[in-house]
C-alpha cells in the first residue's frame, strides 16, 4: 500500500522531481507486446477474410511481422530507459563537480 501511495505522489508531482517512466516501463513494454500480438492476429484474420491463399501467406509471414514490431517496441523502451539513466548520471556528475568546487 505504501508503494501505491508513493506511486500516486510521484504521478501527481508537478515539480517533476521524480520520474515515473522508469517505474512503469515494464508495464508499457507488456502493453506494447500485447498490441503487437493483437495487430498480428488482425493481419492473419484479414488475410483469411480475403481468401484462403492470402490467409496462409499471412499466417506464414505474421511471425516475422511480430518479431520486427516486438523488436521496435523493445528498442523504443530501451531508448527511454537510456535517456533516464543518462539524466541520472549527469545529475551525479553535476553533484560531484559542485562538491569539488566547494572543497577548493
Amino acid at each position: 500500500m505504501n508503494d501505491f501511495k508513493k506511486f500516486l505522489s510521484t504521478l501527481f508531482d508537478f515539480s517533476f522531481s521524480e520520474f515515473i517512466a522508469p517505474k512503469i516501463i515494464k508495464i508499457l513494454y507488456g502493453i506494447g507486446i500485447f498490441i503487437v500480438a493483437l495487430g498480428t492476429l488482425g493481419v492473419i484474420f484479414s488475410g483469411f477474410s480475403e481468401g484462403f491463399g492470402k490467409g496462409i501467406f499471412m499466417l506464414v509471414v505474421s511471425p516475422i511481422i511480430f518479431l520486427i514490431y516486438a523488436i521496435l517496441v523493445r528498442v523504443s523502451m530501451e531508448i527511454i530507459i537510456v535517456l533516464f539513466r543518462i539524466y541520472e548520471k549527469m545529475g551525479l556528475s553535476e553533484e560531484a563537480i559542485e562538491d569539488s568546487d566547494t572543497q577548493v
